[in-house]
């Protein structure tokens, strides 16, 4: 057997439609976790669809009560041909964000699969039903092809929780260290770069919410007999603001700033073009630090956002100045950026431009990851993605989003590999979400010779990705 031979099998089993039911089949699990979980709808996902999958492939499967929110379980896999094969942990989330059913456009619903030209619909296409489908399916055809044998030892850590923030996914990780324990990470999830462009990234930038709040007196007062006397809170959070971030997007406090670009960093995103394709909006050249490139300012630069600000009331304003006034920000931010202090340079910096009433709040972090470039895995894995489609892969330091990535780098301690099998304009988290039937199959391709070569290469890979970490 061949890995042209594997290969021409994945394509006919993609051909045939088999993938395409066996992906419907999981949208009509109507997964919601934000809001009120739907609990028999996540078990479900995991004991009739993930389990049996796995299980046909002789793995082991533990379905494990998430120790922080009931309704969202975990399930760990595992399949150990020989001890001394490499290890490879992947994962996936089978859970999804509100369905939002009522404002699909007509003729498409959330729960139920359509095809339309080149896009199936359906919420969880893009997000992440579609993703681990095409990992899993592509495990399967190294399965089968091998007569039973992946040539490799296999890990799966599957939550069902993602879309509200991976509730219990670090404290199972930290109780299961040694179950999970792997010589790499591979998934996917996030979109690629492009439609056009397979896509790897190493990491993905950390993420902070907080609230800005000012609370001057109990009651509003009639702007006509008290304006010019009584502070508004309104202004001065709109002040507070601007002393924090510019109006061209750029980050006044220091202390919420990485380090300089690298020039290594600065050369892998020397051809990389954020945004430009069919869906995406324009972006502002103007905005966000001056001295970077677009790129450089989304996968290796800190931005600061407001998410929300309120004061008064906007959906009936009255001739009073409010009482309170209130902002959610958000700070996006690289490896590098000082974590440990991050509301504490904020309420100084503040203070140091005379703003002494404003109250900060921090609604929790995740964590900032990236795995190192130059890695012989990283390359390996860029050389898979061109022999698998004969396109040059974009390589991105980390997504610009955040994933909970720092638990697979940080508590397990793995080098982080994420193929994505999405683009930017699928609708994620938005009405008519979809997948691209082309992104599939090449998808599908990818991960099937990536397995393939694994278990080909895997000790000689693994022995040059530790003899890497030992020279550094």
């Amino acid at each position: 057997m061949t890995v042209e031979t594997v290969l021409k099998q994945t394509e006919q089993f993609f051909n045939s439609g088999d993938f395409k039911k066996r992906l419907a089949q999981r949208i009509a699990y109507q997964t919601e976790s934000q809001q009120q979980p739907r609990s028999e709808s996540l078990n479900e996902y995991l004991q009739q669809v993930i389990q049996p999958e796995l299980e046909a492939m002789g793995f082991t499967t533990t379905q494990i009560a998430n120790p922080v929110l009931d309704n969202c379980p975990f399930l760990i896999a595992e399949r150990i041909e020989d001890p001394a094969l490499p290890t490879i942990l992947c994962y996936g989330h089978g859970d999804v964000v509100f369905g939002d059913a009522e404002n699909w456009r007509e003729g498409l619903s959330p729960w139920e699969m359509v095809e339309e030209g080149d896009r199936w619909y359906g919420r969880g296409t893009a997000d992440n039903k579609g993703q681990h489908t095409i990992n899993f399916a592509a495990l399967e055809q190294v399965y089968k092809a091998r007569g039973g044998k992946l040539g490799f030892n296999c890990k799966v850590y599957f939550e069902m929780g993602e879309e509200i923030s991976s509730p219990g996914l670090a404290e199972i990780a930290t109780q299961y260290r040694d179950k999970l324990s792997a010589d790499i990470f591979i998934a996917s999830d996030g979109p690629r770069l492009t439609a056009e462009r397979p896509t790897l990234f190493l990491g993905s930038r950390g993420c902070i919410n907080f609230k800005l709040s000012i609370d001057a007196r109990e009651q509003g007062y009639h702007s006509g007999n008290w304006g010019g006397l009584l502070s508004n809170p309104g202004t001065q959070l709109a002040n507070a603001i601007a002393c924090l971030v510019d109006k061209q997007g750029r980050i006044l406090v220091d202390g919420l700033k990485p380090p300089a670009v690298s020039p290594a960093i600065r050369e892998i995103l020397s051809d990389i073009e954020p945004a430009g394709q069919p869906g995406d909006p324009e972006i502002d050249l103007n905005w966000g630090e001056p001295s970077l490139t677009p790129a450089e300012r989304l996968f290796s630069w800190n931005s600061l956002e407001v998410l929300a600000f309120t004061t008064g009331n906007p959906q009936r304003p009255v001739n009073a100045i409010p009482p309170k006034a209130h902002a959610v920000c958000q700070l996006r931010f690289v490896v590098g950026t000082d974590t440990d202090n991050i509301i504490k340079n904020i309420e100084q910096h503040l203070k140091q431009h005379g703003f002494n009433n404003v109250d900060v709040e921090s609604y929790g972090i995740t964590a900032a990851t990236r795995f190192d470039p130059t890695d012989p895995l990283v390359n390996w894995t860029l050389d898979v993605i061109t022999q698998s489609t004969n396109k040059k892969p974009a390589l991105l330091p980390n997504l610009g989003g955040s994933l909970p990535n720092d638990i697979f780098a940080d508590i397990l301690g793995l080098p982080t590999l994420w193929i994505p099998h999405s683009y930017p304009a699928c609708g994620q988290h938005a009405v008519n979400e979809h997948m691209l039937k082309p992104i599939a199959s090449e998808g599908l391709q990818i991960m099937t010779r990536l397995f393939w070569e694994l278990g080909e290469h895997g000790k000689e890979l693994i022995a040059q990705h530790k003899q890497h970490q030992k020279n550094k």
